[in-house]
C-alpha cells in the first residue's frame, strides 16, 4: 500500500458498502479496524457513528489518515494486533488485502489469537480474502495500463505502474511503481506479498 496514491486508486465500492451494513447488523458500537492504512474506510465508520480505534505498522498512512475529516473520533494507533486491548471491542474488522498480508501460519495465528484477545465476549472479527479459485492475478496481468493520481503537495500528475512477479508456493509478489508523468522520476517503488 503506498499512502501518496492508494485512497486515489482505490474507490468506493460495494465491500464497503457490505463492511459497513455488516457492522450495523451485527449492531456493534466499538470496532477495531486493524490495518486501516489511510483510513480510507476508517473515517467512513467513523461518520456512522462508531467508536473506533484504527491501527497500521505504516506510520506514513497513519499520518495522512490524521488529516482527514473524522480524524479527532479516531484513536489512531501505529502498530500491529499485538497493541490491541484485551476484552475491548465488539468486532476486530480487516478489510482490502489485509487478511492477506500475513504470508506463513505462524503470522496468521497471531493475528486471530490477538482478534481474539481483544474482543468481547459475543464479539465479532470480520475480514475478507479472495478466493484463490478465481486466479484475480490472471486479470490484474491483462491490465497493462497505469493507474493516474495527483501528487497532493506539488500538484503534479502520477502514474502507477505495476509488475507482477507471480508465485512462490501460495504467496503471489508483485511490484508497485509511481512515477511523476511529467519527468518520468520514480517516486516510489514498493513490493507488495499476498498469500492466497
Amino acid at each position: 500500500m503506498i499512502p501518496l496514491v492508494y485512497d486515489q486508486i482505490n474507490g468506493w465500492g460495494k465491500d464497503d458498502e457490505f463492511f459497513l451494513g455488516l457492522l450495523n447488523k451485527i449492531n456493534a458500537e466499538k470496532i477495531a479496524d486493524s490495518g486501516c492504512g489511510t483510513g480510507r474506510l476508517t473515517t467512513h465508520f467513523a461518520k456512522a457513528g462508531y467508536h473506533i480505534t484504527a491501527i497500521d505498522p505504516n506510520i506514513e498512512a497513519i499520518e495522512y489518515a490524521k488529516s482527514k475529516e473524522y480524524q479527532d473520533v479516531v484513536t489512531w494507533i501505529v502498530g500491529d494486533s499485538t497493541n490491541l486491548q484485551t476484552n475491548e471491542f465488539d468486532a476486530v474488522i480487516m478489510t482490502a488485502n489485509v487478511a492477506q498480508v500475513f504470508l506463513t501460519e505462524d503470522s496468521w495465528k497471531n493475528v486471530v489469537s490477538d482478534a481474539y484477545r481483544a474482543l468481547k465476549s459475543g464479539g465479532h472479527f470480520i475480514f475478507d480474502t479472495r478466493n484463490p479459485l478465481v486466479k484475480v492475478w490472471k486479470e490484474w496481468a491483462k491490465d497493462e495500463t497505469p493507474n493516474v493520481a495527483t501528487d497532493q503537495l506539488s500538484g503534479e500528475r502520477l502514474e502507477i505502474w505495476t509488475e507482477y512477479e507471480g508465485f512462490v508456493e501460495d504467496v503471489f509478489t508483485f511490484y508497485e511503481t509511481v512515477k511523476n508523468a511529467r519527468t518520468d522520476e520514480v517516486v516510489i517503488h514498493e513490493k507488495i506479498q499476498l498469500r492466497f
